[in-house]
């Protein structure tokens, strides 16, 4: 394992050290491992607190500041946060506005933020309302979650609700954006390569070089289908192909991202974009904006994911609406 890391269990605070140097306009509790946005909480706004395991950066750390959230809280690497630590979130960004969370569908995020809700009721009387992020088309059921998991759409998702808090939406509306951009929007990715989590110091799962992995997880869990190695044309046209049988998207604007595992380069990922592209124009599909870039990760994974989104005129305001975090910034 050849890794930029001083020793395998102080990775995930030793980055946040690192942030707090390089993002001086943040705030980082280190003792729970809590990334805020300075000026939080702020009054009259509604609290917007995501997490999730470390080794997706920039989610979620990286999406923390004006126009997205107002807090996010890292658990160990491909490990759900505790409750406390997102109690202790809640309490830190509520400022009478109520509170929304943002979590992706697996089974310990889930349970984790349901009792971080229940006891920030308890203590503090906080109104915390829950938008559960279930967006991935290659399969039903996984290892870690009942239904489908949360991927790529959490960027989408936590952009566009972000906007909308920032914009003075109510709760109750700001958790309708959420529930409008999941119904909405869906995601496949896929992989060339494991990745190799430092307390592992191995690949996470055996993949030949002349194979990969369709429908791969974001912590490496199995996907659809192991297939040879095929040119980046004949990938898109896997990766699209189901999201497109799977919801309608033509009649109106689509969001489009193309995302990276977190190995392999941008020249690559753009290749990829323009072989999906060329696969939505031919199926009538419009694409009003789109995002190619590594914005939700699996470490090290060579590998990509797209994330298709149905957007109505007050979607695209929001997306363009400004931005400032270290992972997404425009309009600033």
């Amino acid at each position: 394992m050849k890794k930029l890391i001083n020793g395998v269990d102080d990775v995930v605070t030793e980055a946040l050290v690192g942030i707090a140097a390089a993002h001086p306009e943040l705030r980082i509790d280190l003792a729970n491992r809590i990334v805020y946005r300075g000026d939080a909480p702020k009054a009259g706004k509604v609290g917007l607190i995501s997490g999730g395991g470390s080794g997706h950066e920039p989610l979620h750390g990286g999406f923390v500041g004006r126009g997205m959230l107002d807090a996010a809280c890292a658990g160990a690497v491909f490990t759900s946060p505790t409750p406390d630590q997102m109690l202790e979130a809640t309490k830190n960004v509520d400022a009478g506005a109520g509170v929304l969370h943002i979590v992706k569908n697996y089974t310990g995020d889930i349970m984790n933020f349901e009792m971080a809700a229940e006891m920030a009721a308890a203590e503090s009387g906080a109104t915390v309302e829950t938008v559960v992020v279930d967006d991935d088309v290659a399969v039903q059921d996984s290892l870690y979650t009942a239904g489908r998991r949360g991927v790529g759409l959490t960027v989408l998702l936590e952009k566009i609700t972000g906007a909308a808090a920032e914009a003075g939406r109510d709760l109750a509306a700001t958790a309708d954006v959420a529930k409008k951009v999941n119904a909405g929007g869906r995601s496949m990715g896929m992989a060339l390569t494991s990745c190799v989590v430092p307390a592992a110091g191995k690949p996470t799962f055996d993949l030949p070089a002349d194979e990969m992995e369709i429908g791969i997880g974001i912590h490496g869990e199995p996907g659809r289908r192991r297939v040879p190695l095929a040119p980046a044309r004949e990938i898109a046209a896997m990766l699209v192909e189901p999201i497109l049988a799977d919801l309608d998207f033509t009649g109106g604007p689509v969001i489009a991202m193309l995302n990276g595992m977190g190995g392999s380069p941008l020249l690559e990922l753009y290749l990829m974009y323009g072989e999906v592209k060329a696969i939505l124009d031919k199926a009538g599909v419009t694409v009003a904006r789109s995002l190619v870039g590594n914005y939700i990760t699996s470490l090290d994974m060579a590998g990509c994911s797209v994330t298709l989104l149905k957007a109505d005129a007050d979607l695209l305001s929001l997306w363009d609406a400004p931005v400032s975090t270290p992972g997404l910034r425009w309009g600033v």
